[in-house]
């Protein structure tokens, strides 16, 4: 499958995924419905949209259009009564951002984020399989609010895949460090690191597909992402709906063991502060 070197992976991902073009006016959020095995399934993606009278969104990053109408799309997939099963949710992500910018802030930015997050949340809760496949950069608040919420994260084991809080430049400037210096850090610090496969230790993954041209996909690797989508939705809906697993995978039980005691202890502490509560309560 040949494609322009020019063309955003989100729009690469998003034509081979569905077997559907997208309109060059067609905005910045690409929503369809498609196949996967014997499924109906609605996949979103974020695209670049060089003209677009957001000039901080132009790259593909997350802004107050690209927020309210992932939020939209989602909860269309809510509100469908539908019989059986809850119809799957895939995000294709590659987003370096959320819009930082005075009118995207002034207009409540946050706010738009937030209804995204919160709608894959509500999917997910409701029993939609939502599933995230990272075929580009995964960054910052944009991919919590688009993908993040997932109940299960793929990403393609390429070049050029990154998943991470906050760019390198910008952890650079905001820790006062070199290039070489936080580099230095993330080679000790696994969270730290910008490093896809280090980033897979850390257990939030639930799989590399690897063998795998981000850029210009054959037919076979299609066919092979489009198979571990499929199965990843199966996995999701015998998983939980919340992210424990995301906890209680392989790669956290040896990679966040401080994070896990930090939840349990807080669990803890909350339950002897309700048994109190109540005790009180019943003494009133």
């Amino acid at each position: 499958m040949k494609q322009d070197s020019k063309a955003s992976r989100a729009r690469i991902w998003f034509e081979a995924l569905t077997g559907r073009s997208i309109a060059i006016a067609a905005g910045t959020v690409a929503a369809t419905d498609g196949s996967l095995g014997n499924e109906t399934v609605r996949f979103l993606s974020v695209i670049p949209d060089p003209g677009n009278r957001y000039p901080r969104v132009r790259n593909g990053e997350m802004g107050l259009e690209e927020a309210w109408r992932i939020a939209k799309y989602v909860y269309e997939v809510i509100n469908v009564e539908e019989q059986g099963l809850k119809r799957p949710i895939v995000a294709i992500v590659d987003i370096p951002s959320q819009a930082y910018g005075l009118r995207e802030e002034a207009l409540g930015l946050h706010l738009a984020c937030a209804a995204a997050t919160n709608a894959y949340a509500t999917a997910r809760i409701l029993g939609h399989p939502v599933i995230a496949l990272v075929v580009g950069r995964a960054l910052a608040g944009a991919f919590l609010a688009h993908g993040y919420q997932a109940n299960l994260i793929l990403a393609l084991d390429a070049p050029g895949i990154t998943i991470h809080a906050m760019g390198r430049h910008a952890a650079a400037k905001i820790t006062r460090s070199s290039m070489s210096e936080l580099d230095k850090r993330a080679a000790e610090i696994i969270p730290l690191s910008y490093d896809l496969h280090r980033y897979a230790e850390l257990g939030i993954l639930h799989k590399l597909i690897g063998h795998v041209d981000a850029d210009a996909p054959s037919k076979p690797q299609i066919e092979l992402v489009r198979q571990e989508l499929a199965e990843a939705i199966k996995d999701a809906r015998l998983g939980p709906r919340d992210l424990s697993n995301r906890l209680s995978s392989p790669g956290a039980l040896r990679t966040r063991r401080a994070s896990r005691e930090v939840r349990q202890r807080l669990t803890e502490q909350w339950t002897a502060h309700s048994q109190t509560l109540n005790s009180v309560s019943e003494q009133i």
